[in-house]
């Protein structure tokens, strides 16, 4: 019962050259920050339309999503370069196509990769990256200090009721992952309430909210329920990095989950210490298993 294994790691060292493809959110912020404390130089490239104005100030340029041609001669300018996607980026609204004719100018290469959805958008413009010679890397990669540790964060840990829950979350994740299904599930012991599909952690929360309700209002609430979050085994984590932050705990507390159960080293927290403090103020547990130790539920229990 040990934890899913890990995505395999990059082996060559990374391009000195660093941009920050800045999208929506607050992730590219605190991606900078990371770089920040590094010490570690880079520019900024914002998008159109997604971008928050704290990034599109520090931008050393900004171009629209669909400008494929404008964006690759900005980062010619700048020499090879290796890019950090960060932030989210979806099917342009109005605000995010300022220039309709580079739109039109690109058409074929818009048309090669649009469809499917937004993850093939996003998989098709970094191979259009990749293909002119920039090397696409992960925010894992680049700032892993904003990855979840392994252990127990926080006051708080998980029993043995909940252990089983754990467990039984890593097992079921494990058998789904080559069906391409979501990074997250709920689960009460050996029973699933909510497996994630395509509307993301958030609304299977509320799923498993509904599930997990007491009859009536009275009675006792199911024990140990936990939302278990890991990475696909061969995810590309450059595009589909497993995160939470304060709203999935939040969220958690209302399905009347016990705590949650993450993989280190490969889920993102957003803002850790606020993330950890709203998990112990709703009295829930937050821990983090390493398939690299072998590091389980069992080991986290209180």
């Amino acid at each position: 019962m040990s934890a899913n294994p890990a995505p395999a790691a990059r082996a060559e060292p990374l391009p000195a050259a660093l941009v920050l493809v800045a999208g929506a959110g607050r992730l590219p912020e605190l991606v900078a920050g990371s770089l920040d404390r590094a010490g570690r130089p880079y520019r900024i490239l914002a998008i159109r339309g997604f971008a928050e104005p704290a990034m599109r100030a520090r931008a050393a340029a900004t171009v629209d999503l669909l400008d494929i041609a404008g964006i690759l001669a900005v980062l010619k300018r700048w020499g090879p370069v290796s890019v950090v996607p960060a932030g989210g980026v979806s099917r342009p609204n109005p605000a995010a196509i300022l220039n309709a004719a580079a739109a039109l100018r690109n058409r074929e290469a818009l048309r090669a990769i649009s469809g499917g959805g937004d993850d093939r958008l996003l998989r098709g413009a970094l191979a259009l990256l990749e293909e002119n010679g920039h090397g696409v890397v992960g925010v894992h990669e680049v700032a892993p200090d904003l990855l979840s540790p392994a252990g127990v964060m926080g006051r708080h840990r998980p029993d043995a009721v909940a252990a089983v829950s754990i467990a039984a979350g890593q097992a079921l994740l494990g058998a789904l992952s080559p069906h391409d299904v979501g990074q997250a599930a709920v689960l009460a012991g050996q029973r699933a309430l909510a497996v994630e599909g395509p509307e993301g952690t958030d609304r299977m929360l509320a799923r498993a909210r509904s599930l997990a309700r007491r009859p009536l209002g009275f009675g006792r609430a199911q024990a140990g329920i936990v939302l278990v979050k890991l990475a696909k085994v061969g995810q590309d984590l450059r595009v589909d990095l497993p995160a939470i932050g304060p709203r999935t705990v939040a969220n958690a507390a209302a399905a009347g989950c016990a705590g949650l159960a993450v993989q280190a080293r490969f889920t993102l927290i957003i803002d850790r210490p606020a993330t950890i403090a709203a998990a112990d103020r709703a009295g829930l547990f937050l821990v983090g298993l390493d398939a690299a130790t072998g590091m389980d539920a069992r080991d986290l229990g209180a």
